[in-house]
């Protein structure tokens, strides 16, 4: 059998280690990652290989020549332009005539590849997966299998509501040469994203096999840094250079080392290193070849390339340092920092948490880089959360880190394009707002600056103007001391995955685009935005209706920046207001969200006193409204919902109503009265609201209460929401205490269960084999049908190592009992997932 062995990676998210090595050249304990591969092969009898280079082919060639070094028979194919998975083995087919294996470079493994091999010739497949289960599966392919091991369904890097299973696919694959005639030649094209789902459609034998030995993707720098640690620790059975001493101190050959009383293993140290007597090697250290430890030195869970040299008093801990780095005396290298191949760092110099240095750079003597010339923390590869990019203002969110943002922002938008940029009243936002600024123009981007607005009026501007992009930054309505930056893009909507995720790229190894001294973008400053959102959303509702009724109106502006906007509305609307916590330029003055019940019982004292129809809170950020009728009662969201859904679908006629699949199932008996249809899809924003936008929508809601009018604009707009309230209120017969209490009652409940983020993946895995004889539906996390009219979903939050539990019954009794008893299992099943990851 031949293998073909994929080492054409980039390894951008590894940089600065991979801008001078292609990423399976990366060394695991000082063994290039495609030579432990090569390795496994051998072990398991697959002597031919093709490796599939692109990216710096020639180190790969020179290291492993024909392959006669390692009694192998090694040949090359090499993409020019990039194939992608599938074409890149594709242009290796004149080498592949028969059943083969296909595995990467760049990925430690310890697989025992002839069970693959057996499983799939003993299933008669056209394509045999590995698979393993993996404490987080968001960056892999996600596998669910039927009992004979015949794959069901996969999803290629899900977001946490996809998430059905932890087991994964690890991209190496048993494959029939006929396969490769479904590869179209010479284009890029993929396995998971569209080989795979290809052959899965028609049917095709595709089965997966699950495998109990080691795999580690290696594409982050934790990620290297955690195959590093497991190859010293056993954990995966591979080749270690040099001769093993006691402690698991491997000691190559020519190493200049006096004894072992300084050195703690496990650790490698590779061939001819120094190490001076007094100097301290802690655990879990690999030393590349030629290292030199000077007086003092002390080094520990860390990795160094070769002919590094450490001077005297240097200290070295949890960091990697390519080739060639020299730090000089008293140099301290904090945790998590990578220095790239030949930099210098001069004396007593400083480099702080989580630094990137990127080749060939000079660190002046005394100098603390803590900001860094390329700076990453803990989960920057989710970069975005659900609403875009949140952190601790001037801690996670710094303006070098939102200029860098802009700027990917902008290397992803054409040279010429627009984007539109708006901000709430907080000087933190008007800061992050100004190096966006800079960072977009830098890039050719030019910038319609609104300055002070909602988001609806910026996603406003972006449907009806010139923009090709949004940015909106705002303090957070749940947490003072944090920021949100939103990216958007027309006609209104969420950024896409696919759209985040070359962000993220960009972020990471900050490719830029660097505009030309006369390409810079631009910054303009329209007028009349507002004053045009108004006349719009004037005209959208049925206004000389709710002038003829003259209501009078309670609003909580919430002292946001969005009170004169609200309130220029409802008097186009000849609504006599009476308002309290109007904006008044005051930066910081913020209702947050845990201020709702205070504002919830002054409004009603102004209703029940003033004789209001109404009260009105305003949500800080203009994305929602809270709701008080004349009996000073606060609508609850399902209430609102149902309300509007009915008020909609009486006005706009016939149409689709979307809704998230958590969302009550009273909605269906609501619309169908008026010969409406319910469309169910995920939870997230971008989905509800990119399914809005098609044109028989009428109306939508989002899974945390915002609704959406389509017809006016595809997202959340407390604005338009307050409108359409006072017009429902201002046609109809009744007050609006009277109209609520005729909406379907609801038995809606909703817990959360605390999930470490390692068990999640394993925890749905388990849940859903719980649940297999069950009515069970997988779009997003899971939903169990209890039966036509009672339901149950558990949902794996996408920020927050938790799990939400909804669950509707006929009555609260049942929607309590259906709650209590599948949190308690999802409890119970988290407890098992947690022992099974410890293992």
């Amino acid at each position: 059998m031949k293998a073909v062995v994929m080492a054409g990676g980039h390894g951008t998210r590894l940089r600065p280690l991979t801008s001078n090595l292609p990423k399976p050249m990366m060394p695991v304990a000082n063994i290039p990652t495609a030579h432990h591969i090569l390795d496994l092969l051998a072990i398991h009898g697959i002597n031919d290989v093709v490796m599939t280079v692109a990216f710096l082919p020639q180190m790969i060639r020179n290291y492993f020549g024909d392959g006669s070094d390692f009694e192998m028979n090694v040949e090359y194919s090499v993409e020019d332009n990039p194939l992608g998975t599938a074409g890149s083995v594709k242009a290796a087919q004149d080498h592949l005539d028969e059943t083969f294996i296909v595995i990467s470079g760049d990925a430690l493994t310890d697989i025992d590849l002839t069970a693959v091999i057996r499983f799939h010739r003993e299933r008669g497949a056209l394509a045999t997966f590995a698979l393993v289960r993996v404490e987080n599966p968001l960056e892999f392919g996600v596998i669910i299998m039927d009992e004979q091991g015949r794959i069901e369904r996969f999803l290629e890097k899900p977001g946490w509501g996809q998430v059905f299973s932890d087991t994964v696919n690890t991209g190496i694959y048993v494959l029939e040469p006929e396969v490769l005639d479904e590869i179209p030649p010479g284009v890029s094209y993929d396995f998971s994203h569209e080989l795979f789902p290809a052959l899965h459609e028609r049917g095709a034998p595709l089965y997966g096999s699950m495998c109990e030995g080691y795999w580690q993707d290696i594409g982050t720098i934790e990620q290297y840094q955690h195959a590093n640690r497991d190859a010293l620790d056993g954990r995966v059975r591979v080749n270690i250079p040099g001769v093993r001493l006691r402690g698991n101190v491997w000691v190559g050959q020519g190493v200049n080392l006096d004894s072992l009383e300084n050195v703690v293993g496990p650790a490698v140290i590779g061939n001819y290193a120094k190490i001076d007597p007094s100097a301290v090697i802690g655990p879990h250290t690999v030393l590349g070849n030629n290292v030199i430890l000077r007086p003092g030195a002390q080094i520990s869970d860390s990795v160094v390339g070769e002919s590094c040299y450490l001077g005297e008093g240097s200290r070295v801990r949890g960091a990697v340092l390519g080739n060639s780095v020299d730090l000089r005396t008293n140099v301290v290298i904090s945790e998590g920092a990578v220095i790239g191949d030949q930099c210098s760092i001069e004396d007593n110099a400083l480099i702080g948490n989580n630094i990137k240095i990127y080749p060939f750079k000079t660190v002046e003597a005394g100098a603390s880089v803590k900001s860094s010339i390329i700076s990453e923390v803990r989960g920057m590869t989710t970069l975005f959360g659900q609403r875009g990019v949140r952190g601790l203002i001037n801690v996670d969110i710094t303006p070098e880190r939102a200029m860098r943002l802009a700027m990917s922002y902008g290397t992803l938008l054409r040279k010429d394009a627009m984007v539109t940029a708006t901000r709430d009243s907080h000087p933190a936002s008007r800061m992050l707002k100004r190096a966006m600024i800079a960072g977009l123009t830098s890039t050719g981007v030019s910038v319609r600056d609104l300055q002070v607005a909602p988001l609806a009026v910026n996603r406003f501007d972006l449907k009806n103007a010139s923009s090709q992009g949004g940015i909106h930054i705002r303090i957070s309505p749940h947490h003072p001391e944090e920021v949100e930056i939103i990216l958007s893009e027309p006609p209104g909507l969420p950024l896409s995955e696919q759209s985040r995720r070359t962000i993220e790229n960009y972020f990471h190894r900050e490719d830029f685009r660097r505009a030309y001294y006369d390409e810079m973008g631009q910054i303009t400053y329209p007028a009349h935005t507002l004053e045009m959102y108004t006349e719009a959303l004037v005209e959208s509702v049925n206004a000389p209706s709710i002038r003829a009724r003259n209501l009078r109106v309670v609003v909580d502006y919430s002292y946001s920046p969005g009170s004169k906007l609200l309130g220029a509305i409802l008097d186009r609307l000849g609504v006599e207001t009476i308002g309290v916590n109007a904006f008044s330029g005051i930066s910081g003055a913020f209702r947050l969200a845990k201020h709702l019940p205070e504002a919830e019982a002054k409004v009603k004292r102004l209703v029940d006193s003033m004789e209001a129809d109404l009260g009105l809170i305003l949500d800080p950020g203009g994305e929602q409204v809270f709701i008080l009728d004349d009996a000073g009662h606060t609508l609850s969201p399902n209430e609102l919902l149902l309300l509007l859904l009915g008020h909609v679908c009486v006005q706009r006629g016939k149409g689709s109503v979307v809704l998230p699949l958590h969302a009550t199932g009273r909605a269906e008996e609501v619309a169908e009265r008026c010969g409406a249809t319910v469309s169910r899809t995920r939870s997230s924003d971008r989905s509800v609201m990119e399914e809005a936008s098609a044109p028989q929508v009428i109306f939508a809601a989002t899974a945390n209460g915002g609704l959406i009018f389509p017809s006016f604009l595809p997202t959340m707009d407390a604005f338009l929401t307050a409108a359409m309230v006072v017009e429902m209120v201002a046609g109809g017969l009744y007050p609006l205490s009277q109209l609520a209490a005729e909406v379907p009652v609801v038995h809606l409940d909703h817990d959360v269960v605390c999930c470490p983020w390692q068990a999640k993946g394993a925890a749905m895995r388990m849940m859903v084999e719980e649940l297999r004889n069950e009515a069970v539906s997988l779009v997003d996390g899971i939903k169990v049908w209890v039966n036509q009219d009672e339901w149950v979903q558990i949902l794996p939050d996408a920020d927050e190592p938790l799990f939400h539990v909804y669950a509707e019954g006929r009555d609260d009794e049942r929607a309590e009992g259906l709650l209590r008893d599948y949190t308690s299992r999802l409890d119970e099943v988290i407890g098992k997932a947690r022992t099974a990851v410890v293992r």
